[in-house]
């Protein structure tokens, strides 16, 4: 038997899984992420974890196919992360210097939700479809294209960062990446709380929310499913504005499938019909029959999106 190493670096922790040549999971832990100027000290840290794990399984360095990473920042074919803000890195070389400092190659690299996206389309919600576009809602929007099984990265790295297209030119609050009416600000965990304090500040209906210190992402979406006629109004708004970023998309792209993943996901089918309807509402007609679904893998989207980077390079 062969493995291969999946590394989902987040802001927190490292993900770390062993997979199997099959693609299977077969055991996954995490480090702490040692932030700093350079990723010296977290390749480090990720070296003695992954060597720990091939001793205690008594896995040879030659059954190890290579490295499969998901970095937080921008990506480019050649192996460069350009910046990861919220670890401290400017642009580096993170394959060539993850072989020098691990001592295992190939490394391939890729962006967090890119990666994320490539393990949906090959291991979970879009396994069968020949080309995907991939949202996750979370504490941002993440996005990704899948097509024929490889992820389109662009020239620059950014190709499917869906989050920071321009929604609204007339926004006066700033996005956290500095431009201003960005999806995200809109339709993240956090923007939807935006919103919801603004739709509650501006109206007088009666709304559960009202009750509630403080508002999440969760409780506007509970409250929505219960009837509450403010957070249903104040989710078709949120929907309404990733309808029509997805429906921009599409126009580029035109995948076969469209899944919706991340924290916000697990308002589950009531979710990917709002965001569906205000979707079809934007596009041309034989566009509107796109497979909406909801993403399969949770936090192991990551770590076999990785995995499939080698996987996919080894066939």
């Amino acid at each position: 038997m062969r493995y291969c190493f999946g590394i989902d670096i987040g802001g927190t922790t490292v993900k770390i899984g062993l997979v199997a040549e099959n693609g299977e999971i077969v055991t996954r832990w995490e480090v702490p992420t040692r932030k700093g100027n350079e990723p010296a000290g977290l390749l480090e840290d990720v070296k003695a974890s992954l060597e720990g794990c091939m001793q205690e399984r008594n896995i040879a360095k030659a059954d190890i196919l290579g490295i499969g990473m998901a970095a937080p920042g921008p990506v480019t074919d050649d192996g460069v992360l350009h910046g990861a803000v919220n670890i401290g890195w400017g642009d580096v070389n993170l394959a060539e210097e993850a072989e020098c400092i691990i001592g295992i190659s190939p490394v391939r690299i890729g962006n967090d939700a890119r990666v994320a996206a490539l393990g949906e389309a090959v291991y979970g919600a879009g396994a069968g479809a020949k080309s995907m576009l991939m949202v996750t809602l979370g504490t941002g929007v993440g996005g990704g294209v899948v097509l024929d099984g490889k992820i389109l990265m662009g020239e620059s790295g950014v190709a499917g960062e869906i989050g920071h297209m321009t929604i609204d030119p007339y926004e006066t609050q700033a996005c956290n990446c500095g431009k201003k009416g960005c999806l995200e600000q809109y339709t993240s965990a956090t923007g939807m709380v935006r919103m919801a304090k603004k739709f509650l500040a501006e109206k007088q209906d009666d709304s559960v929310l009202r009750q509630l210190e403080e508002v999440s992402a969760k409780d506007l979406w509970d409250a929505a499913k219960g009837g509450d006629a403010l957070a249903n109004e104040i989710t078709d708004f949120v929907c309404d504005r990733l309808g029509n970023a997805l429906a921009n998309a599409i126009y580029i792209v035109d995948t076969e499938q469209i899944v919706i993943g991340g924290g916000v996901c697990a308002a589950g089918q009531f979710l990917l019909d709002k965001i569906e309807k205000a979707y079809q509402g934007k596009v041309f007609a034989h566009s509107r029959k796109k497979t909406f679904a909801l993403a399969k893998l949770g936090n192991d989207a990551g770590i076999q999106g990785a995995a499939a980077l080698i996987l996919q390079a080894e066939k």
